[in-house]
C-alpha cells in the first residue's frame, strides 16, 4: 500500500484560503465525530419549542428550512419569540456553542484576542435538501458587524461568495464540504453570498447525516432584551 492510500491527500487539494480580506475558508475543520454530535443536536433543536420552518420572503417560501437559537430570525427582523411560526420562545444559545464560535474565529483570523471577544447570541441552523438553494444576499439584519461563522455538515454545496456592492460579479464559487468552516467579517462582513446548488450523495460516511446539508451560522445580533 502506498503513502497516498495510507494517509490520503484530500486536504492537500483543499488548503485553507482567504477569499477576500476578512473571509477565510478552512476545509475539514470539524472531525467526523464532532459532525455526528452536531447532527444529533440539530435533531433536538428541530423537535424543540419552535420547529424547522421555511421562512417567507416577499410572499415566497424559501426552499431552505431553518431553526433558530437565541433569537428567532425572520426576514429583516429578530425576535425572542417565533411570532411567524407558533409564538414560542426559541431555545437559548448553549455555552458550548459560544466556545465553538470563539474557536472558529480564532482559527480563521489567527488572532486569539478576536476569538475571545466573539460572543454569538444567535444561531441560524439551516437544512438544505437536494433541491434547496439560497439566493445572493447580505447578512445585514444584525446591528453588530462581528464576524459570521458558518459550519457545514452533510452534502457538499456550491457556495457563491461575492462583493459588498451588489449581487453580480465579481464573485467566486467554491465547494463547501462536510466539516468545512467559513468565517467572514471585517471588510467582507456585508459581502453578498448564496448557495447555488447542493450536490446529492456527497455526504461522507460517518458525518451523521444521510442526505441533505446542515449549515450552522453563528452571529452577534447586537440586540438586547
Amino acid at each position: 500500500m502506498n503513502e497516498e492510500a495510507l494517509f490520503g491527500n484530500e486536504l492537500l487539494h483543499r488548503p485553507r484560503r482567504e477569499l477576500a480580506p476578512g473571509a477565510t475558508w478552512v476545509p475539514g475543520w470539524l472531525e467526523a465525530h464532532q459532525q455526528r454530535w452536531l447532527v444529533d443536536r440539530f435533531h433536538e433543536w428541530a423537535s424543540g419549542p419552535v420547529p424547522l420552518r421555511s421562512a417567507r420572503v416577499g410572499g415566497h417560501r424559501m426552499s431552505v428550512k431553518t431553526v433558530c437559537l437565541g433569537w428567532h430570525w425572520r426576514p429583516y427582523a429578530y425576535t425572542r419569540d417565533a411570532v411567524d411560526v407558533n409564538g414560542n420562545r426559541v431555545l437559548e444559545v448553549p455555552d458550548w456553542m459560544v466556545r465553538l464560535g470563539r474557536m472558529a474565529v480564532s482559527e480563521a483570523t489567527g488572532d486569539p484576542a478576536a476569538g475571545a471577544a466573539y460572543t454569538p447570541d444567535t444561531a441560524l441552523v439551516n437544512y438544505y435538501d437536494d433541491a434547496a438553494h439560497m439566493g445572493m444576499h447580505q447578512d445585514r439584519d444584525e446591528r453588530s458587524r462581528a464576524p459570521v461563522v458558518s459550519l457545514s455538515i452533510g452534502d457538499t454545496c456550491r457556495f457563491r461568495f461575492g462583493n459588498t456592492e451588489h449581487r453580480n460579479r465579481p464573485y467566486e464559487d467554491i465547494e463547501l464540504a462536510s466539516g468545512d468552516l467559513f468565517v467572514f467579517g471585517g471588510a467582507a462582513r456585508l459581502a453578498y453570498h448564496g448557495v447555488t446548488q447542493v450536490l446529492p450523495g456527497t455526504a461522507p460516511a460517518g458525518c451523521g447525516l444521510g442526505s441533505g446539508r446542515i449549515n450552522i451560522t453563528l452571529r452577534e445580533t447586537g440586540l438586547s432584551g
